[in-house]
């Protein structure tokens, strides 16, 4: 459910209230309220979005902070919209613009045929990849470490993300619990992950 509510995500306050997501978060509200009344002792991990208000699980390292983003995307849109900033006023500085004056040169020098760039080692890299080839692609890769982080909370024990990933391929395969024809929820299907 949260991944599905995190693929109508968009940067502005109360998107989850909009249309076509609000049932969604209605019924997360309603799971998240469960929850909670089934584990007492996560109720000072659920806190408020900074951003859009939305309600959300943290880790218990959090609980109590004023000044987090939701896992839904204003976590990374914020940190975007400051890497932006951050960057822009480095090269409003003498230092920045001097870098900026050798990077462009060095490009220059590329395409025009005169160097080639430096190849560059590939680093290693701070996450290891995840094991997501066979998730939708619509779905956001960014809510894999939050579906992580509230597994293991419920069920009080360190959860891996290929538990995480098998779980949400077995939800996938499950079929709906309302009362439609096949052909119906196959058209449903189709509609949300189109061929």
């Amino acid at each position: 459910m949260a991944i599905r509510i995190a693929t109508y995500f968009r940067f502005v306050e109360d998107w989850y209230r909009a249309a076509p997501v609000g049932g969604l978060v209605r019924a997360y509200y309603a799971v998240l309220r469960s929850v909670l009344r089934a584990q007492p002792e996560l109720r000072r991990c659920r806190t408020r979005c900074r951003h859009c208000g939305i309600f959300f699980l943290t880790h218990p390292r959090n609980a109590g902070r004023r000044d987090l983003g939701c896992p839904f995307g204003c976590r990374q849109a914020h940190r975007r919209r400051r890497d932006n900033q951050r960057t822009a006023a480095y090269y409003r500085e003498e230092a920045g613009r001097g870098k900026k004056r050798d990077l462009n040169a060095k490009r220059r020098k590329t395409l025009a045929g005169q160097g080639t760039p430096a190849a560059s080692a590939p680093g290693p890299s701070s996450l290891p990849p995840p094991p997501v080839e066979e998730l939708p692609s619509a779905w956001p890769r960014t809510m894999l470490p939050y579906l992580q982080m509230v597994c293991g909370l419920l069920e009080g024990r360190p959860v891996s993300l290929t538990e995480v990933v098998a779980m949400l391929l077995r939800a996938l395969r499950q079929h709906r619990m309302v009362r439609t024809r096949r052909i119906e929820q196959t058209v449903d299907w189709l509609h949300e992950e189109p061929p």
